[in-house]
């Protein structure tokens, strides 16, 4: 019994030690962060409405760097901004979830601006999504 408590008690304390650096990793830093590939919002929500399994292997998980007109900004009750970005569809968009862990030069957009912006693609709803966007 004592070899057993012996043993367990430094891969506990390992285990514990890790999960703790894991969840107290700093966020990337999107304004510094590499872009993976540079995309036209409207090619994009094209790519996805007509593949999206083959879009979500090329661009889930990636940082984008993606240009589009505003068709819609709006803030949440606590003041974070989402832009629509036009597509191909009169309906839906690319939405551009403005990155909350970073202070923006500016969150006044207007509908019909043409912006480029840096994210991160989660994938498609109704709309393709990018979270942790930042102005470029």
């Amino acid at each position: 019994m004592k070899k057993i408590l012996l043993f367990s008690l430094p891969v506990l304390l390992i285990g514990l030690t890790a999960a703790y650096f894991l969840y107290n990793k700093p966020h990337q830093k999107m304004e510094n962060a590499d872009v993976d590939m540079t995309v036209s919002a409207f090619d994009l929500f094209v790519e996805f409405d007509q593949n999206e399994a083959k879009a979500n292997e090329k661009y889930l998980e990636k940082i984008l760097l993606v240009e589009g007109k505003i068709t819609d900004v709006s803030t949440n009750e606590e003041g974070h901004v989402s832009l629509t970005l036009k597509s191909s569809s009169d309906m839906f968009g690319v939405i551009c979830q403005m990155d909350q862990l970073t202070e923006h030069e500016r969150t006044d957009f207007t509908v019909g601006e043409t912006v480029t912006l840096k994210g991160i693609c989660t994938g498609m709803l109704m709309d393709v999504v990018l979270v942790r966007c930042v102005e470029v």
